[in-house]
């Protein structure tokens, strides 16, 4: 069984891939940014293809929802 990978993956880049992540939705609207960030996870979902780590990654982001 795959496992989703929690150990942090930028290094020292993780400043600057917030800083990008960021600027990619610059000047969208809050339903424009809800839009690009569903995409990029659909996008991103279909990189990674593996149902079992995206269950995971679900899962995950359910237990730390306000």
């Amino acid at each position: 069984m795959n496992k989703l990978n929690l150990t942090p993956n930028f290094g020292r880049e993780a400043d600057a891939f917030y800083a990008e992540l960021i600027a990619a939705q610059a000047g969208l609207s809050d339903e424009q940014a809800a839009d690009w960030l569903a995409r990029l996870t659909l996008i991103l979902c279909n990189h990674i293809g593996d149902r079992e780590v995206l269950r995971q990654a679900f899962a995950l982001a359910h237990e730390h929802h306000d």
